[in-house]
């Protein structure tokens, strides 16, 4: 009996086929009948869609496949962390469904890179045995989450840096460029993922880091604690943003990344901005930039021992780094010219 003839034979009658319907055709075994499928998958004949159950066959220039994958607008996957690629996992997405069917290459691109980049970071940072991924589209966006059960992200940088807990972690982060693994990454995978979102939220311990790009704010929540890291990614389905603009507003002449902004408000301990040791804890790191951007959006003043140690002497030992000042009141803008006046 040609097990391959009648799987075709029935494909091209029915359009789509379950494992289950050639056993009972021949009545020879499921782990049997499993190989010929196996065998046509590997040629590209016939592609499967769907899990357990509910997963069918079709042939892989079928209608019936095309008109299939593009009602499939959700999917979930269990990913063993073992020679896992951010690629291949991509690709089987789009393969097994209508996730990406006609989105403007824009947003095609945005998703391409925000998930290979967050995957990439789950796979390779995390230490985690499995990795939960799910991306949807619904009914204007399109969002995805990468779910580890590692070490967790804060927990990561807070120890490679040795910082004294989980906020300060997440103020080096924002900042861009921070890597705990410096030989093989730059650390601008989250940087860049931030700013073609809609909005990024990143959990781990007991913290919620959200960029929200459509109320233009950063900010972090207090959650309960949990185990490894939860990023949750959503970008409009027509949004207009530009993966190559993204890039170049925060690049240099040679295309390296040598921009970056700074929301100060994230960086409040007790009172306000007023100490020159506030102001360090902001600036470290910050000579890897050419263009450094400081957000003061809902900060009401500065003292004169912060603002001289970022724009006078901080200025003064990195003059090759322009500072920029966003969202300033008038009293943060006074004390700026105050302590540069006489520089």
């Amino acid at each position: 009996m040609d097990i391959r003839a009648i799987i075709l034979e029935m494909l091209r009658r029915q359009g789509s086929l379950r494992a289950a319907e050639v056993v009972k055709r021949t009545g020879f075994s499921r782990a049997y009948v499993h190989r010929f499928f196996q065998q046509l998958r590997e040629e590209g004949t016939v592609v499967l869609l769907g899990r357990a159950n509910s997963a069918r066959y079709f042939a892989s220039t079928g209608k019936e496949l095309e008109k299939s994958r593009q009602g499939v607008h959700e999917i979930r996957r269990v990913l063993h962390n073992r020679g896992l690629a951010e690629d291949v996992v991509l690709r089987q997405i789009k393969d097994n469904s209508g996730i990406f069917y006609r989105l403007s290459s824009n947003v095609a691109s945005i998703l391409d890179y925000a998930f290979t980049e967050m995957l990439n970071n789950a796979i390779e940072h995390s230490r985690s045995k499995n990795i939960v991924v799910r991306v949807r589209r619904l009914r204007r966006r399109i969002d995805f989450t990468v779910v580890d059960r590692g070490v967790g992200i804060f927990n990561v940088i807070k120890r490679t840096h040795h910082l004294a807990n989980e906020y300060e972690a997440i103020q080096e982060l924002i900042k861009g460029k921070l890597t705990t693994d410096p030989k093989h990454h730059s650390g601008e995978g989250i940087f860049f993922t931030s700013k073609v979102a809609d909005q990024l939220v990143i959990k781990g311990s007991g913290k919620k880091l959200v960029f929200d790009n459509k109320k233009a704010d950063v900010f972090v929540e207090d959650i309960n604690p949990i185990i490894g890291t939860a990023v949750e990614f959503s970008v409009g389905e027509r949004s207009k943003k530009e993966l190559r603009q993204i890039f170049a507003d925060y690049a240099g002449e040679g295309f390296e990344f040598a921009k970056t902004v700074l929301t100060i408000e994230l960086f409040k301990t007790k009172g306000d901005y007023v100490s020159r040791s506030q102001a360090r804890r902001v600036l470290v790191g910050l000579e890897k930039f050419k263009t450094v951007v400081l957000d003061f959006k809902g900060v009401r003043t500065v003292g004169q021992a912060f603002a001289d140690e970022v724009f006078r002497v901080w200025q003064k030992n990195h003059p090759a780094i322009r500072i920029e000042i966003r969202n300033a009141n008038e009293n943060i803008r006074f004390m700026v010219q105050h302590v540069t006046s006489g520089s």
